[in-house]
């Protein structure tokens, strides 16, 4: 009763200190990034709902819109670690590096160096990009625009990306939960209140109709189930375990079944698109309005305005890539073929080794093929709600996917984390009254 009564301390010490982590990084979102008039930062950024900014905005947990130190957030590591998981797969020095006993946190301080790299880069880009800004009044943004500012903008907002990465690895480490998808989690639940509130002022004032509030209401309830029932869904593998002779004693010869997620990549394909189609925006920060070529930028960023067609269509193919790309990553076919040829199981019908892991390799292509479309038309939904329902905020489908997945893969670690507890003080109870020892 002692032990269990601990580990329940321990779990809540964890949540507190995720809790705690969180409110940091809420706090440290509203810290303004110094140079920057907040207050026609905000009148510009008031119509720009729907934009690519908007969606980067709503990561950030409105840390973009204010322009605080964290304006960045942990799109930089992102998108690092993007290029990172493309380069060990095209790279076998990489490939290599990450096999071996430590190449795991050799490739994590190139993705931190990247970060600084691209952080720089986009910095830069963003300071350029808001000299040239002004609000509807035609007040400028920048108070004192010039190198001065730049440099203090790139060395503000450099160091808001790595604190945020570090409070990410901080909950990773002693909370509960991935950090990073927590961070992101928190940014676009902080948006809900304002969405709401917003919502009821186009009501009371008559731009929205009770029909239109109660259809998107609808909308989102529908899609809040049917996420976490796809979720949560897999397919069962049946495995067969042979019988083994251990002096004198028999093993194995039961039925189990290897469970695979329909959606094995998760959140990751949308968050990885969306980091991708910013690149365009980024970069046409660093032409000047003079430029020649600064037209042909304008027309790409309108070209892949969130709700166009390309846009649709290359965020759509984004979406599928990377759930192929990641799935590879999260469920290794080679190494659950391996294991269980080791351990003495096998799929019926199929031989262990390279035929479980074609077999494999088919069942997990069929289902990401699966999962991909359910994620992509889950992240049309703000497009669909923002330009037809004329719905006052930009949440929609890849919001609700993050909020539901994060929350789920969340409370299953704490669940886990109660039942290996439990488990534990089981096995010591047992041990204790039949003799056993743990070694």
């Amino acid at each position: 009763m002692s032990s269990n009564v601990s580990k329940l301390e321990e779990l809540k010490k964890r949540v507190f200190f995720t809790i705690l982590m969180l409110g940091i990084y809420r706090v440290a979102t509203q810290v303004p990034t110094p140079g920057v008039d907040g207050a026609a930062l905000s009148s510009f950024f008031d119509g720009m709902k729907g934009s690519l900014f908007s969606v980067f905005n709503t990561f950030s947990g409105g840390a973009l819109e204010r322009f605080s130190v964290l304006a960045l957030g942990i799109m930089p590591y992102i998108t690092s670690s993007i290029i990172f998981s493309l380069l060990s797969y095209s790279i076998p020095a990489l490939g290599e590096l990450q096999k071996e006993p430590d190449g795991h946190k050799k490739i994590s301080q190139y993705t931190r160096y990247a970060t600084v790299l691209l952080c720089f880069f986009q910095g830069y880009g963003l300071a350029v990009g808001l000299e040239n800004i002004k609000s509807p009044n035609g007040l400028p943004v920048v108070i004192d625009p010039g190198m001065s500012f730049r440099l203090l903008t790139v060395i503000s907002l450099t160091a808001g990306t790595m604190f945020v990465m570090w409070l990410g690895e901080q909950i990773t480490e002693r909370g509960i939960g991935n950090g990073i998808s927590l961070i992101i989690f928190a940014g676009i639940a902080a948006g809900i209140p304002t969405g709401i509130r917003d919502t009821f002022n186009l009501l009371q004032n008559g731009e929205m109709s009770i029909v239109n509030l109660l259809i998107v209401l609808a909308i989102m309830l529908v899609s809040f189930w049917f996420i976490i029932f796809v979720e949560r869904a897999f397919r069962k593998v049946p495995v067969q375990y042979a019988k083994r002779v251990v002096n004198n004693r028999v093993f194995g010869g039961q039925s189990s079944h290897l469970p695979i997620k329909v959606n094995i990549s998760g959140v990751m394909p949308p968050i990885f698109a969306s980091a991708l189609l910013g690149f365009p925006t980024t970069i046409s920060q660093f032409v000047p309005q003079e430029s020649p070529i600064k037209a042909y930028f304008t027309n790409i960023e309108q070209l892949f305005y969130p709700g166009r067609m390309l846009y649709n269509c290359v965020f759509i193919g984004l979406i599928v890539f990377f759930a192929y790309f990641y799935s590879t990553i999260q469920f290794k076919t080679e190494d659950v073929s391996e294991s269980l040829k080791k351990n003495g199981g096998f799929i019926p019908g199929i031989r262990p080794g390279d035929q479980t892991a074609d077999f494999l390799n088919q069942v997990v292509s069929r289902l990401t093929l699966v999962g991909a479309i359910y994620v992509a038309a889950i992240c049309l939904m703000p497009s669909i709600l923002f330009n037809y329902a004329k719905v006052p905020f930009y949440f929609g489908g890849t919001s609700l996917l993050i909020l539901v997945g994060v929350a789920i893969d969340t409370m299953a670690q704490a669940e886990g984390f109660m039942i290996s507890q439990r488990l534990d003080t089981a096995y010591k109870v047992k041990g204790k009254y039949s003799g056993v020892k743990r070694f």
